[in-house]
């Protein structure tokens, strides 16, 4: 049985979720200058390579919906994962979070925390920006001054070159297993967070939910642990 920090559950197939949504502040204006992909509305610069909105605080790592699309079909995209786990008294992984997310068209599938990491901010910073905005203020993740990832994630918009694929772009993902103490409060797109055994979060039933290969992922990171049995 699935155990919920927030909101409700649904069982249907489900496409790969846009890992790092639009973020905004209480009056509409968006707070991340690299937002996610995938959604209308979004301000363009004037034209030259990474200039922010007009209005918009400076930001030399912004950019358009063109521009990014640009930098997508040329560049690898640098993005970090995190699979939340809640952790015994001598540090054994009991449960594993994974997330109920709403995409841009409405859909609903299972993911892990994950978004891209910006122009000048380091992955600790990434790491804990991204479990703050899907886990909310009181997680309270337990990161190290220097996180090390478990794994290195290739997706290719080419299925077959690796166990992880993105129609959208080659994206280099490093993933952590990172452990929370607090309170989730799922918050943006990020609808519910549902706490489950390891051998639930490795099922052939949950992976066939996420899809791109983030169900080899968690499979990867229980292994990483030593909490598969």
């Amino acid at each position: 049985m699935y155990t919920r920090c927030l909101g409700y559950t649904r069982d249907m197939a489900v496409r790969t979720p846009d890992p790092d949504p639009d973020e905004r502040d209480d009056s509409g204006t968006p707070r991340d200058p690299l937002r996610g992909f995938g959604q209308s509305g979004r301000p363009v610069g004037d034209g030259s390579f990474g200039s922010p909105p007009s209005g918009s605080a400076s930001n030399p790592g912004w950019l358009s919906d063109v521009e990014l699309a640009e930098a997508r079909r040329r560049l690898p995209i640098l993005y970090v994962e995190a699979i939340p786990v809640r952790t015994d008294g001598v540090g054994l992984v009991t449960e594993v979070g994974i997330l109920l997310r709403a995409t841009p068209l409405g859909e609903m599938t299972r993911t892990i925390v994950s978004g891209r990491v910006r122009y000048g901010e380091t992955v600790r910073d990434a790491l804990f920006r991204h479990l703050e905005n899907d886990l909310g203020p009181m997680a309270f993740p337990l990161l190290p001054p220097q996180p090390v990832p478990f794994t290195v994630a290739e997706y290719f918009p080419m299925p077959g070159l690796s166990a992880f694929h993105d129609d959208r772009q080659h994206a280099v993902s490093l993933a952590f297993v990172v452990p929370v103490t607090g309170t989730c409060q799922p918050r943006q797109d990020a609808l519910e967070v549902t706490w489950m055994p390891p051998a639930e979060a490795v099922s052939d039933a949950l992976s066939d939910e996420m899809e791109g290969g983030r169900g080899s992922l968690i499979r990867l990171a229980m292994a990483s642990v030593g909490a598969l049995r």
